[in-house]
């Protein structure tokens, strides 16, 4: 007989095996017991009276235990590892989506949690479609962070994704009688079982007061500044897993705090409300993404979010950098840091503070230091999306780096002079302070200024703004500029949104392409192969049934999934003309009635985006989008060819229904606007054929899918601008042709608007008179392109070639390739095996 002590030890060690294995355990029964586990002593429920939430909740925390363990062994290798430089991506948008089906794809236990979840009784995709999704980004900037964190931990290259921790992200929208309205996005309602707080890192942030210089011992001028407040940041940290390798990065988002957060004395007083003033205003740093900037409350706050953020994270990093035993002049060999657009630009004068304050680094170190840190990326050619902010609000919040940017700013334009001795437009073209009229500080100037390269994100982007935004620049530093085409990642967006397409390509191919895209072009061949047609449009029926059913419960729409799903979903926007979609769907609809085109292949129009609050032109958009669905949906003589709906809301979490379905990718901004797009590529590749005009990476997609492969049409960016030049004028193109004037005068008439003339009236006589996108230009070409679409619709086997094609050469536009690029042309980095 064992004695007593022996079995308690045996039983000891039975309980640590099982314990490992409820943390580590991959297989399905571990990751049952696992759920059980955290729903019993971590929410302190019995599997019976569990709910959806409490199921979701358990399998997160049950997953993020297994992140956990490869984040923790990554840093942990990584920062004792000498001459390893880390990658801090600075954002203020990292729309990042729901998180548990991606992390089940990269830990490749997908199924595994499925039948985990379905033996303990519950239903898994219910469970999946539980989570909220945190809307920490606004549409495109925020989504490519995403996909670039994903490849960067994919790529096994530490990184570590710095932002804020917003309590209410972007809204959720309703669509309340064609209009959008937008409520309150609560992602936070439940809690986050993805993140871990880390109060014991927070960090102190300075605002207002005053600044004093000061003579140390070593008879040098060093300066303080004296804050009128502080503001704390707490960051949260969330593991970000690698497909299908050992390397985990973290997101780290910071939360404002008070650094006081209770005033004891004036509540003994009686003054409840001053109370806890500390608390309610530093807390609002971080309560909400894109406050409305209209009012000069609302620019105060943007510019409160940038520097917080920037000052938390370059704080965060230094300590980092010193804990290890580095020396702040070489914080630049320990963390590159990209600049996501100019949000965080004020980083640059940041950093300059930390090394002249803190350290008593000398300036010509000092810039030194913070210049090979840098490097900044362009996402806009759009004039009113340079940032600026006014002189004097900057010197009122951030007295200390105003300093700083001045004598940043004095060496610039004597570099300046020196180079182009005389040259004044020069001067105040290059100045990083505007002084034309009010005194603004340009944070496109400070980024350029203080980065060691700058990138844009298309190669049509990066020649325009070596051409005219930023060509000064490219004058004086023509070394620092490099071009990145945006990419994205196929694991969300092909591997988790659409399994069936997944299943069929890794049947004929294998099943490693999802890391290597390039592989895809083995599927070159199945093009011509009957039976696989047959396959790849079952799987696109499938896919366009289950959004079918969506739609009809969304919006109470029936449509035909054996119709073209004709899809335009992005952010609302005029440069984006979704009004030149509507003129199309009118002319189809006219041309029905008059009975000039009763053969027109049956289509679904689908639309999704969000407008910005305050952007009134493209909220009476969305109105007309819905008025035009009214109109073509209810009308029995042309709704068995055309439907119209607006997917409301449109996410992550939708775009992972929608790019499946979808037949046709509408693209069609004015050429020489947007600066790359990433949601064209997504359509791609997921085989829906695109429309659309030599814009942004759509011409890198057209190269690499062929031009036969491509629905082209409208002015390239040179005509745009040749046409601008020579007196446009679009209301003789009204006057000129038939067909468009009559769609206006549909339009005009209050046939769409019970009646009301005046509805759409800012739309038309903005068409009419200025036409600022050039659609009436287009219109025609737009027009006879979609008539080309039609008929190719038509040959079905001709149309299913060219998606699979389409699927076939999207390699070169994954987000790998486009982290790598980085990695090679500008961090200089290697990945890190852990």
């Amino acid at each position: 007989m064992e004695k007593t002590n022996d079995i308690l030890k045996k039983n000891a060690e039975n309980d640590k095996m099982i314990m490992c294995n409820i943390r580590t355990g991959m297989d399905k029964d571990c990751l049952k017991e696992a759920i059980l586990d955290q729903l019993f002593y971590r929410q302190g429920r019995n599997p019976d009276e569990a709910t959806i939430n409490d199921v979701y909740l358990a399998a997160s925390c049950a997953l993020r235990d297994r992140l956990l363990r490869h984040g923790l062994k990554t840093f942990d290798t990584v920062l004792e590892t000498k001459n390893v430089r880390l990658i801090a991506y600075l954002s203020a948008e990292f729309l990042m989506g729901p998180q548990l089906g991606a992390n089940l794809i990269d830990l490749n236990i997908y199924e595994e949690m499925k039948q985990a979840v379905t033996e303990l009784g519950f239903d898994f995709n219910a469970v999946l479609a539980h989570e909220e999704e945190p809307g920490l980004g606004n549409g495109g900037l925020g989504r490519l962070t995403a996909c670039y964190m994903d490849s960067l931990a994919s790529l096994e290259i530490p990184a570590v994704g710095y932002g804020i921790r917003y309590e209410f992200g972007i809204f959720d929208q309703e669509i309340v009688n064609g209009w959008q309205v937008e409520i309150t996005d609560k992602w936070l309602r439940y809690g986050n079982p993805w993140e871990i707080a880390r109060p014991e890192s927070s960090i102190n942030v300075n605002f207002g007061g005053t600044t004093e210089w000061y003579t140390e011992k070593d008879g040098n001028n060093y300066c303080r500044w004296i804050p009128a407040y502080m503001v704390k940041g707490v960051p949260y940290d969330t593991p970000e897993m690698g497909y299908k390798v050992t390397s985990c990065n973290f997101l780290r988002l910071w939360k404002s705090e008070a650094v006081e957060s209770f005033d004891f004395s004036s509540f003994n007083h009686g003054d409840y409300y001053k109370a806890v003033l500390s608390k309610v205003e530093s807390e609002n740093i971080s309560k909400v993404l894109y406050p409305n900037d209209e009012m000069p409350q609302g620019k105060e706050l943007r510019l409160k979010q940038q520097y917080f953020f920037v000052s938390c994270s370059l704080q965060d990093m230094m300590r980092m950098h010193l804990e290890h035993h580095g020396e702040p002049t070489e914080f630049y060999k320990r963390w590159a840091i990209q600049l996501n657009d100019t949000h965080p630009a004020v980083s640059v004068a940041e950093l300059m503070r930390i090394l002249l304050d803190e350290h008593k680094i000398g300036w010509e170190t000092a810039w030194e230091t913070t210049r090979k840190t840098f490097s900044y990326t362009n996402h806009t050619l759009l004039p009113e999306a340079s940032e600026k902010w006014s002189l004097e609000m900057f010197k009122r919040l951030l007295p200390r780096l105003m300093e700083i940017i001045y004598e940043i700013n004095f060496r610039l334009l004597e570099e300046v002079k020196a180079q182009y001795p005389g040259d004044n437009n020069l001067l105040s073209r290059l100045s990083i302070i505007d002084e034309t009229g009010s005194s603004y500080i340009r944070m496109a100037n400070l980024a350029c200024a203080g980065s060691y390269a700058v990138n844009g994100v298309a190669s049509l982007h990066t020649e325009l703004l070596k051409k005219n935004v930023l060509n000064d620049w490219v004058a004086m530093y023509p070394e620092r500029f490099y071009n990145v085409t945006n990419g994205v990642t196929p694991r969300r967006f092909v591997v988790l949104s659409n399994p069936g397409l997944t299943r069929l390509i890794s049947t004929k191919i294998g099943n490693s392409w999802p890391q290597k895209l390039n592989e895809l072009s083995q599927l070159e061949p199945f093009a011509d192969d009957p039976a696989f047609r047959e396959q790849f449009r079952q799987v696109k029926l499938s896919n366009k049934q289950q959004l079918t059913s969506i739609i009809k419960e969304r919006t109470g729409i029936i449509v035909n999934p054996e119709s073209m799903f004709d899809v335009q979903a992005k952010r609302i926007h005029e440069y984006k003309r979704q009004h030149l979609n509507i003129l199309h769907i009118l002319t189809l609809y006219l041309r029905i009635k008059n009975e000039s085109s009763t053969a027109t292949a049956p289509r679904t129009f689908i639309f999704g985006g969000k407008a910005a609050p305050g952007y009134f032109m493209a909220k009476l958009l969305i109105k007309l989008i819905n008025a035009v669905g009214d109109l073509v949906n209810n009308d029995s003589a042309v709704n068995k060819y055309l439907k119209v709906v607006f997917f409301p809301d449109f996410n992550v979490k939708n775009a992972q229904l929608i790019y499946p379905a979808a037949d046709l990718s509408e693209q069609i901004s004015m050429a020489g606007k947007e600066a790359s797009g990433t949601g064209n590529m997504k359509f791609s590749m997921n085989g829906a054929l695109t429309i659309g005009t030599l814009d942004g990476a759509n011409i890198e997609i057209r190269e690499e899918v062929g031009e036969e492969n491509f629905f082209l049409f409208g002015l390239t960016a040179a005509q745009v601008e040749e046409t601008r030049q020579h007196d446009y004028n679009p209301r003789f193109i009204y006057e000129s042709n038939t067909e468009l004037k009559e769609v206006i005068n549909l339009i005009k008439s209050g046939l769409l608007s019970n009646g009301d003339k005046n509805l759409f009236e800012p739309v038309i006589e903005n068409l009419l008179n200025h036409d600022p996108y050039m659609l009436m230009a287009d219109y025609p070409l737009y027009i006879s392109c979609q008539e080309l679409v039609s008929e190719t619709w038509k040959k079905q086997d001709i149309w299913d070639k060219m998606a699979i094609l389409n699927v076939a050469r999207m390699g070169k536009f994954s987000s790998d390739r486009s982290i790598k690029d980085y990695c090679d042309k500008i961090w200089r980095v290697k990945p890190n095996t852990i």
